[in-house]
């Protein structure tokens, strides 16, 4: 493997901080170092009531079916949240709401420590408010929302979201907040790409999901676009006449269709070319480990905001150093709360980031 190659292959490897990269001396490609990788987790009883005041040895992590050495820690650490709003043409009658609610964040959610970060999207990502404890300026930028463009570039967002947040500490929590719809219009970052941002980054990603069908019914009709075909030209089914009605009622269809052809991301992790990815605040929340809420009226956003808070502050944040970490490709990670006699406890539900890509590491470079 050529040498920038190997650079770029470990440069994946540091930013997840399992090999630290040395770029300041000419060929020094690495000084090998290992970090450790963090997994919160959050326990609830069967009625969904978070389970707090376990003690650490309670708790058990496996890597690959390979149980690790972990260290709970039961001390609050310092949040860094970076919000993310879709400000697009289909937001005009939500974003109201969402201008009422920056009071709420660095109380409930980040505490008197933490910072929060506000951006905006349509087709492009704006920083509204840089990282800042200063609860005016975070409740200013949200009122700084206004609609703009068709487009919604949901992934770039989430991308540029991981970007501030791996520039932050490492010894702050890094959290990433969604709120608009669920699908993508018009990113340039693959969703692979801003997952591994995350996953690099050990950032949770939540996301407060608006309802289609509120958009579509709320915002504004866009002017129609041409038909490409001129008339009588669209083809249609055998033994149909080209009649106006035919012609519309194909054309109706044929929008509506389209979606079903879509591909379905399975192994995101291991595609080399760009995927569409119908839903990226699912695949977000659930390979971080986050939580996807639900969005209609004002209260469903205050609550949703209200239930991150109480979550965040009711996790366990297991940290290990991977005995297993030549492995390479997708690690599994696997959570378990023990009884008293070291058994599982079938009583509580536990939830975690379910592992982390690892990057293949050269044989020249092992040693």
């Amino acid at each position: 493997m050529r040498a920038s190659g190997v650079r770029t292959l470990l440069a994946g490897l540091a930013a997840l901080g399992l090999f630290a990269q040395q770029e300041d001396v000419p060929g020094q490609v690495f000084r090998a170092t290992v970090n450790i990788v963090e997994a919160p987790v959050t326990v609830t009883d069967r009625e969904g009531n978070f389970v707090s005041g376990l003690d650490p040895s309670a708790f058990r992590l496996y890597d690959n079916e390979t149980a690790q050495d972990v260290k709970v820690d039961v001390t609050y650490i310092p949040i860094s949240l970076v919000v993310a709003v879709q400000a697009n043409w289909d937001m005009e009658k939500v974003l109201p709401k969402l201008q009422k609610i920056g009071s709420l964040f660095q109380g409930l959610v980040t505490g008197e420590q933490g910072e929060v970060a506000v951006l905006c999207y349509d087709h492009r990502v704006q920083v509204l408010q840089d990282f800042t404890t200063d609860a005016d300026l975070i409740s200013k930028a949200f009122t700084k929302l206004k609609q703009g463009s068709t487009s919604n570039a949901m992934i770039d967002a989430a991308m540029e979201g991981a970007r501030m947040l791996g520039r932050r500490p490492g010894n702050r929590r890094r959290i990433l907040l969604l709120i608009g719809e669920t699908r993508d219009r018009g990113s340039e970052n693959r969703a692979r790409d801003a997952l591994l941002q995350q996953q690099f980054n050990n950032i949770l990603t939540y996301t407060v999901n608006v309802n289609r069908l509120v958009t579509t019914l709320t915002a504004k009709p866009q002017p129609p676009r041409p038909d490409p075909y001129p008339a009588g030209a669209r083809p249609l089914p055998p033994n149909v006449a080209p009649t106006p009605e035919a012609t519309r009622s194909m054309s109706v269809a044929g929008a509506a269709n389209s979606a079903s052809l879509l591909p379905v991301i399975i192994e995101v992790f291991k595609q080399v070319k760009a995927i569409f990815v119908d839903n990226p605040a699912e695949l977000f929340t659930e390979y971080t480990g986050g939580r996807e809420y639900a969005f209609i009226s004002q209260r469903d956003l205050e609550r949703a905001v209200s239930d991150i808070g109480q979550e965040l502050h009711s996790q366990y944040l297991l940290t290990y150093n991977p005995n297993n970490k030549m492995e390479a490709g997708w690690h599994d990670i696997r959570v378990e709360v023990l009884d008293r006699t070291g058994r599982p406890r079938r009583d509580v539900k536990v939830r975690a980031r379910p592992g982390y890509w690892m990057a293949a590491v050269p044989a020249g470079a092992r040693n």
